[in-house]
């Protein structure tokens, strides 16, 4: 424990981004346990580290008084005026007990601390870092999948995919690249704990966010997704400007803006809605790829009746009623489709 061990604490600090005081004032408590454990004498304690030399030095915190009944806790004054002149009767003054061996335990105790420090130092720094990319996207490598448990390096920190996260049917292959949508940051004793996601609506948002231009401009705005992740998503998307063509920016030209998002999502269908604030109309639109004839709308209960050809009725419910609920999902409406002919059989009957 010398300058030089000062020197090495300052690198330390200033590398790790620890506060110097806050390292030592913890390597010397850390002394205080190791002196009390080792040597176990004066139950009241200090351990003083000198910032200029890195010297270490025990004292021992003894009350003055004028009959000493227990000499580890207390002092008379004439012998405590040797120590410190102008003390009196009821203080407090430090006895040097140093042990002639404490600074090779000294040594020990503090690598002890400084090396936990700077562990949690970095978990701190590693926290902190993800913890701004909380609802972001980021790229990683599949390290090991365990029990259905996908685990991914992002920049040589551990992020977990659950199978909760995982999309239906995607399979993930050691040294795979991946985009994940990082759900959660958490704190936790072992440090923190990166929760990542490739179901969340938010990984299409910031997919569309990365590949369309308007969007990133704010030119272009989505206002609503509706996910069943591996199948299908509705997205609506808004243009102030009545130049700009919101769901021919989200498409791409020949496609190939949404075609890029799909592949990324392994196939996964996408549909591109024009949001308006015309309930009808955005309804009618929501259930996209099937044409509607008409929309009656019940704005108390906030429920819909669609009608819609015969031949569209299959298309507009969707494979087990998918599109009927993504569309309702997205509009935040009920949504009751019914085809002309029933329709006419309703009313004849």
């Amino acid at each position: 424990m010398t300058g030089e061990f000062l020197n090495a604490i300052e690198q330390i600090c200033q590398e790790k981004g620890i506060d110097k005081e806050i390292l030592l004032e913890a390597i010397e408590a850390a002394l205080v346990s190791a002196y009390k454990k080792n040597f176990g004498s004066a139950p009241n304690v200090k351990v003083n580290i000198n910032r200029s030399t890195g010297e270490v030095k025990v004292f021992a915190l003894k009350k003055v008084i004028e009959n000493v009944l227990d000499p580890l806790q207390e002092i008379e004054l004439s012998e405590a005026r040797n120590i410190s002149p102008g003390c009196q009767l009821g203080d407090v003054v430090e006895v040097e007990v140093t042990p002639r061996n404490f600074g090779r335990i000294a040594a020990q105790n503090a690598k002890q601390v400084v090396v936990q420090r700077i562990r949690e130092a970095e978990r701190g720094l590693i926290y902190k870092k993800f913890l701004e990319k909380e609802n972001e996207i980021v790229t990683g490598i599949v390290q090991s999948v365990e029990k259905k448990m996908v685990f991914i390096d992002l920049d040589k920190t551990e992020a977990i995919l659950p199978p909760n996260e995982q999309m239906p049917g995607e399979t993930y292959e050691v040294n795979d690249r991946i985009k994940v949508y990082i759900a959660e940051v958490k704190k936790t004793t072992k440090g923190p704990q990166i929760l990542v996601s490739r179901t969340h609506p938010g990984l299409v948002k910031r997919l569309f966010e990365i590949e369309v231009p308007e969007i990133a401009r704010g030119e272009v705005v989505i206002k609503n997704i509706s996910r069943e992740a591996g199948s299908r998503t509705k997205i609506s998307v808004y243009a102030e400007d009545e130049n700009i063509d919101p769901v021919g920016s989200c498409v791409g030209q020949k496609g190939i803006r949404v075609q890029q998002i799909v592949e990324e999502l392994k196939g996964e269908k996408i549909d591109i809605i024009k949001w308006s604030e015309e309930p009808s109309e955005y309804i009618a639109s929501a259930l996209s790829p099937a044409k509607v004839l008409n929309v009656e709308v019940n704005a108390g209960e906030k429920s819909a009746r669609v009608i819609v050809p015969d031949n569209q009725l299959s298309l507009a419910i969707g494979k087990e009623g998918q599109n009927a609920r993504l569309a309702a999902k997205l509009t935040g409406w009920k949504i009751d489709i019914k085809s002309e002919s029933q329709v006419q059989g309703d009313l004849s009957s």
